[in-house]
């Protein structure tokens, strides 16, 4: 079985990753891209799984392990493999503005595209990854809401060890959660 954390960008997946890693989940991580001010404790990618659409068959390295996939690579995951996979969810106006400050920090142009515009891409593309999870037999699904980790870490810790079927440690993974990192959020 592998295990897959996934989401869209800036949801939480790096996060996860780092709270299963420290409840003793085995990663497939390279350490390649570095942990920067918009992610100050590491993203925790594995560079190959960005080539999952040309390169499909490289996802069997992360038999046994945890490995970060974005969601709109899971359609590319071969079907001859058993996935468990954690989906992080996040408000999308949050998403957006991370994204937005993320590429300033980088110093790159934030696009014009209305955040409306964005966040209405944004559902359209859940809405169907969603869709597709739910027809995909050798794909279970844990969904898992951002704010809620926030809120009750060690709920949503033992949720996902349970999911996942290991005996990681709740309580490091909880630990995990550092709520001065949450810097992007949009008041109801």
């Amino acid at each position: 079985m592998i295990t897959i954390v996934s989401g869209i960008p800036r949801s939480g997946t790096s996060l996860m990753m780092q709270m299963i890693a420290a409840g003793g989940g085995h990663m497939l991580s390279d350490g390649i891209r570095l942990a920067d001010e918009s992610n100050p404790r590491g993203y925790q990618e594995w560079e190959p799984a960005k080539t999952l659409a040309k390169n499909p068959e490289l996802v069997a390295a992360a038999e046994g392990k945890v490995v970060k996939v974005i969601s709109s690579l899971l359609s590319s995951l071969p079907s001859k493999h058993e996935y468990r996979i954690v989906f992080m969810r996040r408000p999308l106006e949050e998403v957006v503005v991370s994204q937005n400050k993320m590429l300033q920090r980088l110093g790159q142009e934030v696009p014009s595209t209305p955040p409306k515009s964005v966040i209405a891409a944004f559902e359209k593309h859940l809405q169907q990854i969603q869709s597709w999870l739910s027809q995909q037999p050798n794909m279970a699904v844990l969904y898992v809401d951002y704010p809620t980790v926030l809120e009750n870490p060690l709920v949503e810790a033992s949720r996902v060890t349970d999911f996942i079927g290991g005996s990681l440690d709740v309580d490091a993974m909880a630990r995990q959660v550092e709520h001065s990192l949450h810097r992007e959020r949009v008041d109801a």
